[in-house]
């Protein structure tokens, strides 16, 4: 039940986020923003498996691994190309609305919105490696984590 709270409220931040992003022109960069933090959740993920590699030299589970970071790029790229079909759908939803000859104050929807998704998940993986690096978050933060990725792990039956 937790689990579905956080993913309501999630939802609404990011729906709200959308909304005031795509009424003031933010998707290009947003897209720019999201980029920036597939990089930035790209090294905190290798700099927090050489951390515990430390931490743990005797367990090689703990250790960096190709195959990992290989994965982790076909998954950004992956939201790449979910947030381009995204904003394909909006173009073309922007074209039949206006061949049927309704005026609609928007031009994107979906791409905005699956780009404030993308982001919000970025920004809460990025946090999760600085913790495996050492970092103390706030308690409420630890735990929001850790109800996110139990939610995640439980509807894709992978771990991360």
């Amino acid at each position: 039940m937790k689990v579905n709270n956080i993913f309501l409220g999630k939802s609404i931040i990011v729906s709200i986020s959308s909304l005031v992003g795509n009424s003031i022109g933010l998707l290009i960069p947003s897209l720019i923003l999201l980029i920036i933090l597939m990089i930035m959740d790209y090294i905190s993920g290798m700099l927090a498996a050489k951390k515990e590699a430390l931490d743990h030299p005797e367990h090689m589970e703990y250790r960096w691994s190709s195959k990992k970071s290989i994965a982790g790029i076909y998954k950004k790229t992956g939201y790449i190309l979910t947030i381009l079909v995204a904003i394909c759908t909006d173009y073309l939803i922007y074209k039949i609305v206006a061949e049927i000859g309704l005026k609609i104050n928007t031009n994107t929807m979906f791409g905005m919105l699956v780009t404030v998704w993308f982001i919000v998940n970025e920004l809460l993986s990025i946090l999760e490696n600085a913790n495996r690096m050492g970092a103390v978050l706030p308690q409420f933060l630890c735990n929001l984590l850790t109800k996110i990725k139990e939610g995640i792990e439980e509807k894709t039956g992978e771990e991360d």
